[in-house]
Parts: structure tokens; sequence; C-alpha cells
């Protein structure tokens, strides 16, 4: 399950790379805090658990963090 879930994780970082790419050819912003607060809501409501709310926005904000940082290293 670890090593599925690492190799999930690094799927995202190549996705947000890309799309960091993207967004600088683009001249578009890195941050957008709306976008965020969208992804983990949506991640909310498919929530069943055992996972509280909570943990979860702290997992994924941490996640959308180390994305965001890649796109950023990438300007």
């Amino acid at each position: 399950m670890d090593r599925k879930l690492l190799s999930l994780l690094n799927r995202r970082l190549r996705i947000a790379m890309e799309i960091g790419r993207i967004k600088k050819e683009m001249r578009g912003k890195i941050y957008d805090p709306g976008r965020e607060r969208e992804v983990i809501g949506k991640l909310k409501i498919e929530n069943k658990g055992p996972l509280k709310n909570e943990s979860l926005r702290k997992i994924f904000s941490l996640i959308i963090k180390v994305c965001r940082q890649s796109q950023i290293e990438m300007f």
C-alpha cells in the first residue's frame, strides 16, 4: 500500500510540474488559494472516513504545498 501511495504521489508531482511549465509559458499564477480550497473541499465531500477531515486537510495541504514548490522552482 505504501509503495502504491508513493507511486501516486510521484505521479501527482510530475503532473504538477507539467502544469507549472504551462503556467510559466502562459505567465500564470503559481498560487491560487481558491483552487486549493476547492480541491480540499471536494476531497472532504468524498471522504467516508475513518480519516478525519482535519487530518485530510493537513495531509493534502502539505501535498499541494510540495507540488506548488516544485512549480516555483521552475520559475
